[in-house]
């Protein structure tokens, strides 16, 4: 949260987070590849092991590039909200209907932005010509490019600068996203017949496999729904264990 959110002394500053729960979906996703590596060595060696996997270590290690920065210069890194340190213009600007990212990393990339932006004479000013003047001129460039920004739709902006080779994208929301025509070529959501009646809708899974591919044969489960499998057939209690265990509220 250190890193995340507004640039000091602007409207809004401060510590915030992200807008998920990304360090219990990042420590599954490393338990998985300990899990993987535990197997391997399994297979190998015929031993298995412990696996520890601490919330605390693995938001750590996902702020690697933050954190060499911080070893090797020994300076704090600080909050660019969405610009970036060392690039201009990089960052997200509102448009008639909504925002887009800006990605302008080189300067040829600034001389099409400016040429499809309809503000060539930009590109051309001395504040403005390298990447190092625009860094140094970032609070005079930003306001000049957020009027020119606002006067087209995401939709014109993204269709005239993806023609101009300049990097972008659309900021969308979860509506918009599972309207995307990639996503939907992709097919990343699937709907499955639930029992509890209708469908629930799921994610598809982002691992594709030529050989193995995942299957979706079961709906999220209801709450309890395979109770008894698990502890019968898994972890062999009985059935008057289990009887006792409903009795006890436990399951």
């Amino acid at each position: 949260m250190s890193i995340t959110g507004e640039r000091d002394g602007q409207p809004g500053a401060g510590p915030q987070k992200v807008g998920i729960a990304i360090t219990d979906v990042l420590t599954g996703m490393y338990a998985s590849v300990a899990i993987l590596a535990a197997i391997t060595h399994r297979e190998r060696t015929g031993q298995g092991q412990y696996i520890d996997a601490a919330l605390l270590d693995t938001i750590v290690a996902f702020n690697a590039n933050q954190i060499s920065s911080f070893f090797t210069s020994g300076k704090v890194p600080v909050r660019w909200g969405n610009a970036h340190a060392q690039v201009v213009p990089y960052e997200v600007f509102p448009t008639a209907d909504g925002h887009i990212i800006l990605a302008v990393g080189n300067d040829s990339q600034f001389a099409s932005f400016c040429q499809a932006a309809g503000c060539a004479e930009l590109a051309q000013e001395h504040r403005f010509r390298t990447m190092s003047q625009r860094i140094v001129h970032r609070g005079e460039l930003i306001p000049l490019i957020t009027e020119v920004m606002r006067t087209r739709t995401k939709h014109e902006w993204i269709e005239a600068l993806e023609a101009a080779n300049v990097p972008c994208g659309p900021i969308n929301n979860m509506k918009e996203v599972f309207e995307d025509p990639q996503v939907q070529h992709r097919q990343l959501r699937v709907d499955m017949p639930h029992p509890s009646g209708g469908m629930a809708s799921v994610v598809r899974s982002p691992l594709r496999l030529s050989e193995t591919p995942v299957e979706y044969r079961l709906a999220p489960p209801t709450l309890g729904q395979h109770n008894e499998e698990i502890l019968k057939d898994l972890l062999g209690r009985s059935d008057a264990d289990l009887k006792q265990l409903k009795a006890a509220g436990i399951v």
